[in-house]
């Protein structure tokens, strides 16, 4: 099953728009999306609205949407200091629950409802200690995995849902390879929009600087362990790296613009890299696509 795999990352996620729409104008369409966090937020509208060039374009202005809404914007120290204090802050669930409803997500959805293609959404349970993956049962409410998946403390405090302690997916499985395998993929290509694996922190006396560090560090253990699982499964792994030197805060939606242009060059460079590799094979439309995406690189 082809798959389509995508990380978390907050705002980086707009490198994912871009790259999508790359991956859809190359001609390639995903059988299966499995996503963790922001990454699952993407996968998700594709999988209502469609994997073509209207839809992947659409998505590119739900994210300037999402800029000018400024879905992450506050103190966190303030945050912070109110969960301490047990008076969590719910106006970012209420906020992401309206946007997702806004942009088609209705309450009542189900998995079962998306007609384009299997979607598997990552959220992590900390009273169990592990992945949950929602979409494996159809009769799921699709709005309440993307709200669990994107349970970003201190903006959205845990959410408690049938026994479950349920937070972002990125604690657990960040880019979820393992998962797609689990659920049957069998050719992978991975967004990975984290931070660089070798990120320029030199400050190391904050808590801040020191809490990113680690974040950093635990998710690229995760992924070169999904990835040597993918390996040991004999499943290709496609993987671009779409984030760059410049650091890019989970919060911070105000480089959209440049994030989706970006990961379109990025991800066209990845792919004529595997083309010309013999890494990756072209569907039937990718040679009449190579000139046209050269001339908006060159248009950009």
């Amino acid at each position: 099953m082809f798959t389509i795999v995508l990380s978390g990352g907050g705002a980086r996620g707009a490198y994912q728009a871009g790259a999508l729409r790359a991956i859809c104008e190359a001609g390639y369409r995903p059988e299966m999306m499995v996503g963790t966090s922001i990454g699952a937020l993407n996968a998700a509208y594709l999988a209502l609205h469609g994997f073509d060039e209207e839809s992947v374009r659409a998505l590119e202005k739900v994210w300037h949407d999402a800029a000018e809404m400024d879905l992450l914007a506050a103190s966190r120290t303030w945050l912070a200091a109110r969960a301490l204090f047990k008076r969590p802050d719910t106006s970012f669930l209420e906020r992401m629950r309206a946007f997702h409803i806004e942009h088609g997500v209705t309450p009542e959805m189900r998995f079962r409802d998306l007609p384009h293609f299997r979607l598997i959404v990552v959220a992590a349970d900390l009273n169990a200690c592990g992945p949950v993956l929602f979409g494996v049962d159809p009769d799921e409410r699709l709005l309440d995995a993307l709200l669990a998946t994107a349970a970003i403390p201190p903006w959205i405090p845990p959410i408690e849902q049938d026994g479950r302690l349920l937070v972002d997916g990125g604690m657990v499985s960040n880019l979820p390879i393992e998962p797609a395998i689990r659920q049957g993929a069998s050719e992978i290509i991975a967004l990975d929009i984290s931070e660089n694996q070798q990120p320029v922190l030199p400050d190391i006396g904050g808590i801040g600087t020191l809490l990113s560090k680690a974040i950093a560090t635990a998710a690229a253990r995760q992924t070169d362990l999904e990835m040597a699982l993918a390996r040991a499964y004999g499943v290709p792994v496609h993987y671009v790296h779409l984030t760059g030197a410049e650091a890019v805060p989970l919060w911070d939606f105000s480089r959209t613009n440049r994030l989706c242009t970006l990961g379109y060059e990025r991800m066209y460079a990845a792919l004529t890299t595997w083309w010309e590799g013999g890494e990756l094979a072209r569907p039937g439309t990718g040679r009449g696509v190579l000139s046209r995406m050269k001339t908006w690189l060159r248009s950009g």
